[in-house]
């Protein structure tokens, strides 16, 4: 046999079975990026994010998610977080504004980002997490699943663990529009045309019951509206009087067709930009 057949034959191999993915330096930064084939955890020097204090109108899910993700970075015991509800509102700048308050106090606290579509191997990031001293919060955003989707079974690796049981070092919050992971429609529709209705969905929609924490978000009033623009403007120094701002907003919020924390932040972004104050 040649040598180029071998080394063909031992290329097939390598690629059947990949090498360990090498351990990170979790002492580089706070945040890392899951990402497979290969298997590698990316820092992150510099993660997108605004301060907790900026996140109006959500009180209640920011307190609670605080205080579980105090909890977790203390070494205590922590629930997995299931953040839904209106587009906008500030879900998954929750998370990464809770890991940014946490963090400086909590240097041994890392956020790691899991997409939707990586879900699969998902137990091999596990895998390279398990057993360290840091501790991880795991960030999949916008959570959901369609018709024949499957990807909900690699993520009951995280939720129950299998066999070896979830590393006892990582929480999972995840953001969905949906509160039980699925359309409405889907689930109707399995319900109908099911031999046995009440267990043609269970699996999936009680993959959210798996969630220890549910914080709902919930569409913001106008007011709330403004008080999270003026916070902004106050944050950056941006001058402009409260008659101003508001007639402003609400044309904004007009042309836009809604009004959430996504279109105050779209607003004040064009509104800084007008009055040169860089959003660093």
């Amino acid at each position: 046999m040649s040598k180029k057949t071998l080394r063909r034959i031992a290329d097939a191999l390598d690629r059947m079975s990949p090498a360990s993915a090498p351990k990170p330096d979790f002492g580089s930064a706070t945040a890392f990026v899951w990402h497979p084939d290969p298997d590698r955890l990316v820092a992150v020097n510099a993660v997108n994010r605004v301060s907790v204090d900026l996140l109006v109108g959500v009180d209640r899910a920011r307190d609670t998610l605080l205080a579980n993700s105090t909890q977790f970075a203390k070494g205590l015991p922590a629930n997995n977080a299931l953040l839904w509800g209106a587009r906008g509102m500030g879900k998954s700048s929750l998370v990464k504004a809770v890991h940014g308050a946490l963090a400086p106090h909590h240097p041994q606290l890392k956020i790691v980002e899991v997409q939707r579509e990586d879900l699969p191997s998902i137990g091999r990031c596990l895998n390279l997490l398990r057993g360290v001293q840091e501790r991880f919060i795991l960030f999949c955003d916008d959570l959901s699943f369609g018709h024949d989707d499957a990807h909900y079974k690699s993520l009951k690796a995280v939720l129950d663990g299998g066999i070896e049981g979830r590393p006892e070092n990582v929480v999972l919050y995840a953001t969905s529009n949906r509160r039980h992971l699925m359309p409405r429609d889907m689930i109707e529709n399995e319900r109908s045309s099911a031999i046995s209705p009440s267990e043609a969905v269970e699996e999936k929609v009680s993959l959210s019951d798996r969630f220890g924490l549910w914080l709902g978000f919930h569409p913001c009033d106008q007011e709330e509206y403004l008080m999270m623009i003026r916070g902004y403007c106050d944050a950056y120094g941006v001058d402009i009087s409260d008659q101003n701002l508001r007639a402003e907003a609400i044309e904004w919020q007009a042309t836009r067709g809604s009004r959430s924390g996504r279109v105050a932040w779209q607003y004040f972004t064009d509104l800084a930009g007008r009055h040169g104050v860089a959003l660093s």
